[in-house]
């Protein structure tokens, strides 16, 4: 059984050259993090981007992150992901975690998409053998065709696009983070990798949606988590978070 637990996660960042002004930004609330008070007169600012959050989310939850832009959510996200280790408190996570927040994993563009594709699947988790076992679907479904053999630089944006969301979603995880609904290439393409994302999120365990669309987080979703300033103010049943974010967000 997959499951997600933080118990009192604090996640802090180190800016150096930081001037008086934007100390002043920074405790003003124009980011969602905070200056910790031992900073204001030292260098360099550390400022905390999530703080206590505790939270447990289990086998067959989809989760909706909302809050304001800044608030903490992609952080929280790339905490799951094993992006960012916490400067307190602790992760466990049960499941194999495929994290969709960037639709070129580490693409490299002197390579050919075909050794992209090896390379980006070993970074994603995936065995040489798994990973060309998986090389056929991949290639088909990027609809690259005989490009595959040939550098990434040669790609126009759109392919680049294609050929990292091909491998990205070609995983089969435990647990599915997705920050916000992402979009694939032309039309065409976009509706089949809208198609293909939705297949991942009704075949996962648990899902992790972050988004500012309070319907998408609706039709998708059991449970919501309001993150404001980078605190965890509520997590419950979506109609309830979404209540809470608008009277904030009235305020």
């Amino acid at each position: 059984m997959s499951l997600i637990q933080l118990e009192k996660v604090c996640v802090d960042f180190a800016v150096f050259g930081a001037s008086h002004n934007l100390r002043i930004s920074l405790l003003q609330g124009l980011t969602g993090g905070r200056i910790l008070p031992k900073s204001m007169a030292q260098a360099p600012v550390i400022v905390r981007a999530l703080e206590d959050i505790t939270l447990e989310i289990r086998s067959g939850e989809r989760v909706g992150l909302l809050g304001h832009n800044g608030a903490g959510k992609s952080t929280l996200l790339r905490v799951l992901a094993g992006v960012y280790h916490p400067a307190a408190g602790r992760v466990t996570i049960r499941g194999k975690v495929t994290a969709l927040l960037n639709l070129t994993p580490g693409l490299d563009v002197e390579d050919s998409g075909y050794e992209n594709i090896i390379t980006c699947g070993m970074l994603l988790g995936l065995s040489l053998e798994e990973i060309r076992a998986k090389a056929p679907q991949i290639i088909e479904f990027s609809e690259l065709g005989d490009y595959i053999h040939l550098p990434a630089r040669t790609y126009s944006s759109g392919m680049l696009t294609r050929l990292g969301f091909s491998i990205a979603t070609a995983l089969d995880p435990n647990i599915l983070l997705l920050d916000e609904w992402l979009g694939a290439g032309d039309a065409m393409f976009n509706e089949k990798a809208n198609r293909r994302i939705k297949e991942k999120v009704d075949e996962t365990d648990i899902v992790i949606f972050a988004s500012h669309s309070e319907a998408l987080i609706e039709s998708m979703c059991d449970k919501a988590a309001l993150i404001h300033h980078g605190r965890l103010l509520e997590f419950g049943p979506v109609s309830a978070v979404r209540k809470r974010y608008r009277e904030l967000s009235s305020t």
